[in-house]
């Protein structure tokens, strides 16, 4: 009999166990320890906050650490105590919380960009037509990652912070009108709705999205009678097929609108213009021939609006008279039901916040998740939106590119 030597095929399992092997080290994800700062907003202008005190302590489960400041959820009505019970540290100094790992925030930054420690992930609004050049520099100094809630997408390539926010601001802008409506106001003392025997409201909705729906759905229910303009057929046949109900719709044509506008009662725009061209919808004259007391809410304002007559208003200030006509026109008009808004906006952020750190961090992140990295617009101080660029005539470079390169 010959001496062999024993091989995989016929070397017993005990034997093969024995044996040294090499060590298999997992390839994949590796979880990283998520330092989470949330500052306090400025509650005269913005009282949503970026986590529930539930969504705290998913994050704390999953072995993350939460610094709250002292007070960022009470324009939520979320107090001190309810995020300490869910397990987050309460921290009474603000600069203390801007020097975590990540920053999320509701509101662009105002002073405090001097107070971060730089190399750290920021989560926040960006609203980019109401910023300057000089805030985007100071973050791209800081060596910052900035991810705007607006530009984030999901897997069906929609952008879901955008969508929550904007259903919420449709139904806020009827609520909205219907109050701005009343003798207490200062408008023309009718009810926004129907009633038996009396003409209904007219509103008139500029846009077929998500907003568009939302006001057109609140507004049919309370019996107004709504009016739809768009520039696209799809949009208005999707919008019809949604609602499901006959409403009147019509592609855009300045004379049909400038006809419908003399008897309106109420204006929603609920469509953003962010390209080269005309910038509005809605002129001037077109406001001018509305009747005295009606009402305009322009929910595109942070973005420039798409009526003419429309200025960047605060919620401490949120309404002017122009032409007799009642304006309201405020960039944040979720934070009116801040509470809400701050569920709709946490259910989003959380899952993400899991993600970077079951993979490992930002970086990680970013090279799997497509709809995340579409979010940034500077990475490691480096500015990656074309549309930030050519603003600001800053040099910028492909998101895509640069993960590359990292």
């Amino acid at each position: 009999m010959i001496d062999q030597k024993p091989d995989a095929s016929n070397t017993p399992l005990m034997y093969n166990g024995l044996m040294p092997q090499e060590e298999m080290l997992e390839i994949g994800k590796k979880q990283k320890k998520l330092i989470i700062g949330i500052p306090k907003e400025d509650h005269n202008y913005e009282k949503r906050v970026s986590l529930t005190p539930e969504a705290v302590e998913v994050l704390i489960n999953n072995g993350h650490d939460v610094l709250i400041e002292s007070g960022a959820g009470d324009g939520a009505n979320y107090s001190n105590k309810d995020y300490s019970e869910h397990g987050a540290f309460i921290i009474e100094t603000r600069k203390q919380v801007l020097g975590a790992d990540i920053i999320l925030k509701i509101a662009p930054f105002d002073d405090d960009i001097e107070n971060l420690k730089g190399n750290q992930v920021v989560f926040s609004s960006l609203h980019v037509n109401q910023q300057s050049q000089d805030y985007i520099k100071k973050l791209m100094n800081k060596k910052a990652t900035c991810v705007a809630y607006e530009y984030i997408r999901n897997e069906f390539d929609c952008y879901p912070v955008m969508q929550s926010m904007s259903s919420i601001s449709g139904n806020a802008a009827v609520m909205i009108a219907a109050e701005l409506l009343s003798n207490t106001s200062g408008g023309k003392g009718i009810i926004l709705g129907g009633i038996s025997g009396i003409t209904p409201t007219e509103v008139v909705i500029i846009g077929a999205g998500t907003a568009a729906e939302f006001a057109a759905r609140a507004a049919l229910g309370m019996g107004a009678f709504v009016k739809v303009f768009d520039t696209s057929v799809q949009k208005l046949e999707q919008l019809q097929r949604n609602i499901g109900f006959r409403l009147h719709t019509s592609i855009f044509h300045p004379q049909v609108l400038m006809r419908t506008l003399k008897s309106a009662d109420v204006l929603i725009g609920a469509v953003v213009l962010l390209d080269s061209g005309p910038r509005f919808f809605v002129t001037e004259e077109m406001v001018m021939n509305m009747k005295k007391g009606s009402v305009i809410v322009d929910l595109g304002v942070d973005q420039g609006g798409c009526i003419e007559t429309s200025e960047y208003r605060s919620l401490l200030e949120p309404t002017y008279k122009k032409h007799g006509v009642i304006h309201y026109c405020v960039p944040n008009v979720p934070s009116r039901v801040a509470r809400t808004a701050s569920i709709a906006i946490s259910n989003i952020i959380s899952p993400v916040m899991i993600e970077m750190g079951s993979m490992g961090g930002i970086k990680p992140l970013l090279k799997v998740k497509h709809g995340v990295r579409q979010g940034v617009y500077i990475y490691n101080g480096i500015l990656t939106n074309e549309y930030i660029g050519n603003r600001f005539d800053i040099p910028f470079k492909d998101i895509d590119l640069l993960m590359a390169a990292f």
